[in-house]
């Protein structure tokens, strides 16, 4: 759990573990992404599931810790939790994006080198809340929610869920529950389907933005629908089982090609739908194996938000580097991708012991 007041409860070490695994899997997606000319080429290709991912996880746990405890607790106590857990890292996140804007000049981005600084701060303003920036405020270029850190977008939605969660469908039964997850089921594979893939959903228009309220409903809602009717059974070497699938469904090539997209979109379906759950089941049913598995569920669980947070600004100067280095391959980009990958981690952990848990544990203190 996030919060030392929920210290009481079981904890669920693997699927911190499986958090960090997706996190990191997030960064080399986000390394191979320049070399792809679309998504049916792109190295990691179904990197973009993680997102689904981590929204299923989010649901699960929030339920897991929350659903017994609404009657000593309340909307606005909730809602300050989670605010305490999520908003610090997103200010480092939008602050080292802010720092690096003016660096990140390319080919790419040929507005940068225009946008006067008042607008550059006003836009990193804006991120501190994670509301998202209207296009008319898009300084990048790139029509991102947040062009000073891209993965806000997610945030974004993400506290949607939270919101309609805390007001409302906590207090939905199990049947209530399981029919507008069901209903959600339907609208993303539809979503699915008919795209070739549910990627999208970090631009502020009415298609993105019902791409991502639909990417966000079902794997959110039934993470907390099976947190009421799991009952975790005990089973062996979870962690080792469960990260193999996720490796393997966010490795997976391309399904289908151009005219057959909708092959791709019945996987992206069957993964966020079927397996996805399942893994977040055996996860919670699993078994710790020895003490150096479990440190290393920890420290993965430990780093997987900042990871989350503070690697797509680094991300924007690769990004920015190959597009002025035309004809690199990505094997020649290899050893700065894992420089990357590996100083992100680095700057992942130091940001969380030096910055994110004092911070947290001062505001928990100052808002309690």
């Amino acid at each position: 759990m996030t919060n030392n007041a929920l210290a009481t409860k079981p904890h669920y070490p693997i699927l911190d573990g499986l958090r960090g695994i997706a996190a990191i899997i997030v960064v080399t997606f986000h390394l191979a992404e320049p070399f792809s000319t679309s998504n049916l080429d792109k190295f990691v290709n179904h990197g973009y599931l993680a997102v689904d991912f981590f929204f299923l996880l989010s649901g699960f746990v929030i339920g897991y810790a929350y659903d017994d405890r609404w009657p000593k607790t309340t909307a606005s106590s909730f809602f300050k939790r989670r605010i305490i857990r999520l908003q610090p890292m997103v200010i480092l996140g939008m602050t080292l994006g802010a720092i690096g804007f003016y660096f990140t000049d390319s080919t790419l981005w040929p507005l940068i080198h225009t946008v006067p600084v008042w607008k550059m701060l006003l836009v990193m303003l804006i991120g501190y809340t994670i509301l998202p920036i209207p296009l008319s405020l898009d300084i990048r270029g790139w029509q991102e929610m947040h062009p000073m850190n891209s993965v806000g977008w997610s945030l974004f939605f993400e506290y949607i869920a939270n919101i309609l969660y805390a007001v409302w469908i906590r207090k939905f039964s199990k049947t209530a529950l399981g029919i507008l997850v069901g209903m959600s089921a339907i609208a993303l594979a539809h979503l699915a389907i008919s795209n070739g893939d549910v990627s999208g959903g970090w631009t502020l228009n009415v298609e993105q933005v019902r791409i991502g309220l639909t990417r966000v409903m079902y794997p959110f809602f039934a993470g907390l629908l099976l947190s009421r009717i799991a009952k975790p059974t005990r089973i062996k070497n979870a962690f080792l089982w469960c990260s193999l699938l996720v490796a393997i469904v966010l490795y997976m090539p391309r399904i289908g090609g151009a005219e057959q997209v909708w092959m791709n979109g019945i996987y992206d379906s069957v993964c966020i739908i079927i397996i996805f759950p399942l893994i977040v089941y055996i996860g919670a049913s699993g078994v710790m194996q020895s003490q150096r598995e479990n440190k290393v569920c920890k420290f993965l669980g430990e780093i997987s938000y900042p990871l989350y947070l503070v690697h797509y600004p680094i991300v924007y100067f690769y990004v920015a580097w190959i597009s002025n280095n035309k004809g690199l391959t990505i094997t020649q980009a290899l050893p700065y991708a894992l420089l990357i990958l590996i100083g992100s981690i680095i700057l992942a952990y130091t940001a969380l012991k030096w910055y994110d848990e004092p911070v947290r544990k001062w505001l928990q203190k100052r808002f309690k």
